[in-house]
């Protein structure tokens, strides 16, 4: 489908070929008058999420379906540049950021994903429990959208707050990464240089947390972890038998298994009991694997959303061997992956 930009008068050439939602030869400014009757007012009945950068609301615009965020910030002119760079950025696993509005609020205007994120699948009641084929795909989905804008934007991203509920889930299980740039884009918007410490407790490395080290390699931890939750559907942060005062990371929980010299009868006690015995341990072992290669301590040692998406390419082909070796040029990397 195609969509008017406001301010030019002409339609886009039409889709990219395999992507769906609104292509727009340049950046869409929507009115607010448009936004407002798109969501009925900002209804409470439109209001589908609260993220870290505000309210975020279904609506109908333009015949399609949309979320508009309503951002807790005012745009400057920095960040309006910031923003057109952003509306440019077109990948399948990345959730599509069509537009914006800057009257009165800060409106971003994003593609609609219809099911959810991976969160309210893992561990929403009243959904089917997700086969564990979905998982790998959903894994693969989601590293390819990361590693674009680790390495193949112009300027390249780091996401900085990769969790569950910011990976997206389409009508056909595919998954999107949401709310990447949003960081980049707040820093340019404030008047503070000090960058804020943006994430999540349960998905932050430990150079990230405790000297706001910055690399593509903070998105590679939280991937991780994602990974672990794919498995477990356990949250980042386990609560030990229901305890209100202790808490426990995922990443140490699994670490304790994979430790082990023959992990496999305690991995599967961490397994996603929905799952009952219908998964390849094989397949399981591995992605644990190559989630504890995502989560090690030093960022170097962590392989590259480009490595990632590899090892899950051929985890997702159930007739390649899983060879370590070709995955990883370090040797430090083909003994932790294969569990020496």
């Amino acid at each position: 489908m195609t969509v008017k930009a406001a301010d030019s008068g002409r339609l886009a050439d039409g889709n990219s070929p395999g992507l769906s939602g609104i292509t727009v030869d340049k950046s869409v400014e929507f009115t607010y008058e448009e936004l407002a009757t798109a969501t009925n007012d900002f209804s409470i009945a439109n209001k589908i999420g609260q993220g870290g950068f505000g309210a975020v609301y279904y609506a109908e615009l333009r015949g399609e379906k949309a979320a508009i965020k309503k951002m807790d910030m005012e745009a400057t002119r920095e960040f309006l540049a910031e923003l057109k760079v952003l509306t440019n950025v077109h990948h399948l696993n990345l959730v599509r950021l069509i537009g914006y509005c800057v009257e009165g609020s800060l409106f971003l205007v994003y593609e609609y994903v219809e099911n959810g994120h991976i969160g309210q699948h893992l561990r929403g009641a009243g959904r089917d429990p997700l086969p564990w084929s979905k998982r790998v795909q959903i894994a693969l989905d989601s590293a390819r959208g990361l590693e674009y804008i680790h390495e193949h934007t112009v300027p390249v991203y780091i996401h900085r707050d990769i969790k569950t509920a910011n990976i997206l889930i389409d009508k056909n299980f595919h998954a999107k990464v949401a709310d990447f740039g949003l960081t980049k884009l707040t820093e340019v918007g404030s008047s503070s240089l000090q960058t804020r410490l943006v994430g999540t407790f349960g998905y932050m490395p430990p150079e990230y947390a405790q000297y706001g080290d910055v690399s593509p390699k903070v998105d590679v931890y939280a991937f991780g972890v994602v990974l672990y939750e794919l498995i477990s559907a356990k949250e980042a942060i386990v609560k030990p038998n229901g305890s209100v005062t202790e808490s426990k990371g995922l990443v140490a929980l699994f670490e304790e298994v994979l430790n082990q010299p023959e992990p496999d009868e305690d991995l599967r006690q961490l397994i996603d009991p929905r799952l009952g015995d219908d998964y390849p341990l094989d397949s399981v072992r591995k992605m644990a694997q190559l989630a504890k290669a995502c989560t090690h301590e030093n960022p170097l040692i962590r392989p590259s959303m480009r490595s990632i998406v590899v090892a899950l390419m051929t985890l997702s082909s159930s007739t390649e061997d899983w060879d370590v070796g070709s995955f990883y040029g370090n040797q430090g990397m083909i003994n932790l992956m294969s569990g020496r």
